[in-house]
């Protein structure tokens, strides 16, 4: 297995040079993207000459405080990442803890900063300074309830902390996110994702919201077209579309519930609350992952934990898997 497969998910390209003998198409396991993507509906207008207006991404930012179920400061993005690195340039509050198991962008966010497991969240807190969770987890699919997220940020507030709530995964859960909870004055900035529930990673749309002055920093430093026509577009459609979303997330936990019972065939433990992933931990997971790359299934490993492969959802697929994870003898 190559270092190269470790960095982040989705490196089809460097698969296929690692594994030439694979058959075609890959399917790509990796990424804990939504198999299903949102469709736009036929006529979706988007002028491309010209550049993005403010109604449109008034239009944007009002469809997503819905569908997030609030109403305070929101800023659109070109991917919640690009947001994640632009915090690291506004001084936030010291010292810095990151909990872990987390995504490599969270080390490089806040570099020097403190490791700490879910279970010291609460202490980590009560010393100040910023903490940086992403929930759901990833790789873990870790949920901390939304009421407990929300205690932590009541506990820093007092000591002029900052808790980062990455919430790139929350879409796929009902009731998972904090920010319905949130209120002016609590000390959080949340990290939203478009591209994991709706599947279109490619359009390059996230959001910030919560805390107002991080907000509007944010937002002054990306200016006054943040993103894109087709990103304002797409998401301004998507997001009203209530009754999708609803489908889908139903679709997900059922199908996540089948790709459990398929891996436990086979030896291997599903763990987590994301129906978009799910994370095996076992001795031979490195077996497990050459035989599925040997049949053009790429899953997720993990350079630091050689234990850990991650599974996303295989959709029309799954027989494929199912055939993969067959080919042991």
């Amino acid at each position: 297995m190559s270092r190269d497969l470790t960095f982040h998910g989705g490196r089809i390209e460097a698969a296929a040079r690692l594994y030439p003998d694979a058959p075609r198409p890959w399917l790509d396991l990796s990424t804990g993207i939504n198999p299903y993507a949102w469709t736009p509906p036929a006529g979706l207008a988007i002028d491309q000459q010209r550049l993005p207006s403010g109604e449109a991404l008034a239009g944007l930012l009002a469809a997503a405080r819905a569908a997030f179920g609030f109403a305070g400061a929101l800023a659109a993005v070109p991917g919640s990442e690009l947001a994640l690195r632009l915090l690291a340039t506004l001084d936030l509050p010291r010292p810095w803890h990151v909990v872990t198991p987390c995504y490599r962008t969270h080390r490089d966010t806040l570099p020097g900063a403190e490791a700490i497991v879910a279970d010291r969240i609460g202490e980590a807190a009560a010393r100040g300074g910023t903490l940086l969770l992403a929930n759901p987890n990833n790789p873990d699919g870790r949920l901390i309830a939304p009421d407990a997220v929300l205690s932590v940020a009541r506990t820093l507030r007092p000591r002029g902390g900052m808790l980062i709530v990455d919430e790139a995964f929350a879409d796929a859960l009902a009731g998972a996110s904090v920010l319905p909870l949130l209120g002016a004055n609590d000390p959080v900035v949340v990290l939203r994702s478009f591209g994991k529930f709706y599947g279109l990673a490619g359009v390059r749309l996230g959001f910030v919201a919560g805390a107002g002055a991080v907000v509007a920093r944010i937002a002054a430093l990306l200016g006054d077209w943040p993103v894109s026509a087709t990103a304002l577009a797409y998401g301004a459609a998507a997001y009203r579309d209530v009754s999708w979303a609803e489908r889908m997330r139903v679709r997900l936990v059922t199908e996540a519930v089948d790709l459990d019972a398929l891996l436990a065939e086979h030896g291997l433990v599903a763990r987590g609350a994301c129906p978009l992933f799910r994370l095996v931990a076992c001795d031979d997971v490195g077996a497990v992952f050459e035989r599925l790359a040997a049949a053009g299934v790429l899953t997720r490993p993990f350079e630091e934990r050689p234990d850990w492969l991650r599974f996303g959802l295989p959709g029309i697929d799954f027989e494929r898997l199912a055939a993969a994870l067959a080919a042991d003898g």
